[in-house]
């Protein structure tokens, strides 16, 4: 008999336990509480049979959130694919930039680019409503996952498909966040942790691992309102490319902010 214990065993050893469990509680609809007071739990042959396949792909190396489906952000729940990046802890303290100054202005205009599941500019919509919040990407599996996590989050978000800027002719903003690809092409890192089940797109430019940085800061004067900022994430070895990029482009009160690790993680600037 096939058994929520039995599965836990079967998994031992190869996968993190707490990876078998949520495993366990995402295919079986079993609640923790219920796995430590009923372990010998009855599985289906179907749920069975589903455990075993994530098991193996888990293994291999896939990451738990595209197995699950979801991932968490900022305390919600997210859906995710393969055709997006999973969610990382770092980019709560790009968010967490943004709002603080989305605080300071009463009907703020904001777009996220490379807005992936839409985390970002779904996150502010929820935490300041008041705000107008656009996304783009270029991906259009991504934008359909990003509508879907709007539509069940009910945030009111406006969508652009296209390159960067290009979907955004004529318009302005107070604010533009990105977290845009910055991994250097051939970085060792690319084929660590699960990183080549992820959308290389969304993690590479192919080059140096600032291109994409380059054509982010290059362009927001056209797309910002006089005095608006421009907030970005980036690698831990860019700081101090980021910010001559920002200067270069006549941005004033540049700055780099680290993340919880203390790893330089954000640059930004505002436009005079």
């Amino acid at each position: 008999m096939k058994t929520a214990a039995g599965f836990l065993a079967l998994a031992r050893g190869k996968i993190d336990r707490l990876d078998a469990r949520l495993l366990l509680q995402e295919i079986c609809g079993l609640t923790h509480a219920l796995l430590i007071a009923e372990p010998e739990t009855t599985l289906s042959p179907e749920h069975w049979h589903q455990l075993e396949d994530l098991l193996e792909r888990r293994a291999a190396g896939e990451p738990l959130a595209y197995l699950l489906g979801h991932a968490e952000f900022r305390g919600r729940n997210f859906r995710v694919t393969p055709d997006v990046l999973i969610p990382r802890p770092e980019t709560e303290e790009l968010l967490s930039l943004a709002l603080s100054f989305l605080a300071a202005t009463s009907t703020p205009r904001c777009v996220d680019l490379g807005t992936g599941s839409g985390i970002i500019a779904i996150s502010l919509k929820l935490e300041y409503p008041q705000a107008e919040i656009h996304a783009v990407d270029v991906s259009f599996a991504a934008l359909a996952v990003a509508k879907e996590n709007a539509r069940q989050s009910g945030a009111d978000i406006t969508f652009h498909q296209g390159s960067w800027y290009a979907p955004l002719a004529g318009q302005r903003f107070d604010l533009i966040v990105a977290n845009p690809p910055y991994v250097a092409a051939g970085d060792p890192h690319l084929v660590l942790n699960g990183l080549p089940h992820e959308p290389q797109m969304a993690l590479t430019d192919g080059a140096d691992g600032l291109e994409c940085i380059r054509a982010i800061v290059s362009g927001a004067a056209r797309h910002l309102l006089s005095g608006g900022w421009l907030f970005f994430e980036h690698g831990y070895d860019q700081a101090e490319a980021a910010s001559d990029l920002l200067a270069t482009a006549g941005f004033q009160a540049v700055f780099t902010k680290t993340d919880l690790a203390g790893i330089d993680r954000i640059s930004g600037g505002r436009l005079p």
